[in-house]
């Protein structure tokens, strides 16, 4: 669902900014085939790439994902390291990391892995957590406040 949704709204960014697979490829700093998956519904975009096209459209990650059904469009602050943003998340939502874990059924040590930086959340895991918090997916990244 999300995916499908994600490549309907990119493909009409896309249409109404007049932007080709290859000049947004260019843009986006990535192979045309890259969003020609997106288009097509074959592809999950990293959460890089995601903040990546929402700022360029100048939208939401929530709107860009099907998540929310009014764009809020604006210019946000570059998002923080994850390593570095979800201990504050944490913090600001007033949950454990355990607790965490129990209800997005995300491992402790995946969970450990972002701490440190070792490794990056994906996009799915990033949508469970917002769902988790009730919380945008901008909020998670630190896009936004709560």
């Amino acid at each position: 669902m999300i995916l499908s949704k994600f490549a309907e709204r990119l493909g009409d960014f896309m249409d109404d900014s007049a932007d080709n697979g290859l000049t947004l490829a260019d843009k986006l700093g990535c192979g045309k085939n890259t969003i020609y998956r997106y288009l097509q519904a074959n592809r999950m975009p990293s959460v890089t790439m995601t903040v990546l096209i929402a700022d360029y459209f100048k939208c939401t990650t929530d709107f860009l994902l099907g998540l929310e059904d009014v764009n809020y469009s604006c210019n946000f602050p570059p998002c923080p390291a994850f390593k570095d943003r979800f201990p504050l998340l944490l913090q600001e939502c007033g949950i454990s990391q355990y607790k965490l874990e129990k209800i997005t059924k995300i491992s402790h040590s995946l969970m450990g892995y972002w701490k440190s930086g070792t490794k990056k959340p994906s996009l799915y895991n990033i949508i469970k957590i917002a769902k988790a918090l009730d919380c945008s997916v901008d909020f998670v990244l630190g896009r936004t406040k709560m």
